[in-house]
């Protein structure tokens, strides 16, 4: 197994992603929209990725949140609402809040692994800050660092109870920046003290099965890496002061928050201490560079990934989808 996350490029494997994945043997893989047609198309897909990688327990990853980031969509799939929607109600009647946040994962894990999808890119820990740039925008649990970690725990053990482990991101913090990573490099300035508020619902919820990084520079950490590059940041910030211990990946590597080659952001991302690194678009050309960069797995990072999925019961939860849509819009009327 390598420490690879990878994507792929349409509703079925082609022959070559077939002989390359079964070369390679990434730690999982990553779906998106490109990737989604039907139930049925979709569970062959999955099925076909398991039986590729030999693993029952083969990460299959998805960023399933809710409002305009859904990979699943309408009419085969209901849609969710954003996570602004809870931190609102939260304000008001915070326990309802809490309650109807857990349903609500609850119901997308019940859909994610009838598709046999059983990690999820989600909750979102990112403090929501006046001003910043609206790629974390309305997907943020609220502006208050213990509301987030509040809900933020309701999504984790929603997705517990339905079968599907939770990813905690974008650690150590983007609500802040003031730019989208997906297009440049954010970089924030603000002072150590500020960033306390940032890391504290990642404390909080330092038990997180998985967590993902953030493309952005801190001044105040490391004034010329970002998160995933920066082995002070993933030492010193996420695996100390934070003290996480789960599987940690890096964020897409085709964002343009990053330069360089494929295998050099990969080589990086590696080196600074994420466990596994991530690569989104299913490009070959790319993802045969992530692979020229890479080893097999560390046993560290291999013992993470395994007590992750172990988190998965074996028999979740037995309560229906619209059942619990139903709970938490019942509950969401309260707002």
């Amino acid at each position: 197994m390598t420490p690879l996350i990878l994507g792929l490029s349409g509703t079925a494997l082609t022959q070559a992603e077939a002989d390359f994945f079964r070369a390679v043997d990434p730690a999982g893989f990553i779906l998106f929209k490109r990737n989604v047609v039907d139930p049925v198309q979709l569970r062959a897909l999955t099925d076909s990725l398991r039986t590729i990688s030999g693993r029952d327990d083969l990460p299959i990853l998805i960023d399933q949140e809710g409002g305009r980031v859904a990979r699943m969509q309408p009419p085969y799939w209901p849609a969710f609402p954003p996570g602004e929607m809870f931190a609102g109600l939260y304000r008001k009647a915070p326990m309802t809040a809490i309650e109807a946040m857990r349903a609500n994962a609850q119901a997308i894990a019940v859909m994610l692994r009838e598709a046999g999808i059983n990690v999820d890119c989600l909750p979102l820990l990112d403090v929501r800050q006046e001003g910043a740039h609206d790629i974390i925008g309305d997907r943020a649990l609220g502006h208050e660092p213990l509301q987030v970690a509040a809900l933020g725990r309701a999504t984790l053990d929603g997705l517990r109870l339905g079968g599907v482990v939770g990813v905690v991101k974008h650690v150590p913090g983007h609500g802040r920046a003031f730019s989208d990573s997906h297009v440049e490099l954010p970089v924030v300035d603000s002072p150590i003290e500020a960033l306390d508020l940032d890391i504290d619902p990642f404390i909080r919820l330092n038990n997180a099965p998985m967590a993902m990084t953030a493309h952005v520079l801190y001044t105040a950490w490391d004034a010329e890496r970002c998160a995933s590059l920066s082995p002070t940041i993933i030492t010193e910030i996420i695996r100390g002061r934070i003290a996480f211990d789960g599987l940690l990946m890096s964020d897409d590597l085709g964002m343009h928050a990053l330069k360089g080659s494929f295998a050099e952001r990969t080589a990086g991302v590696l080196a600074a201490g994420c466990d596994v690194a991530l690569h989104c678009s299913g490009d070959m050309a790319e993802m045969e560079q992530c692979a020229s960069a890479v080893g097999p797995i560390g046993d560290r990072a291999a013992e993470r990934l395994a007590r992750a999925m172990a988190t998965i019961a074996a028999e979740p939860d037995e309560a229906r989808l619209d059942d619990l849509i139903a709970k938490r819009d019942a509950l969401l009327a309260y707002a």
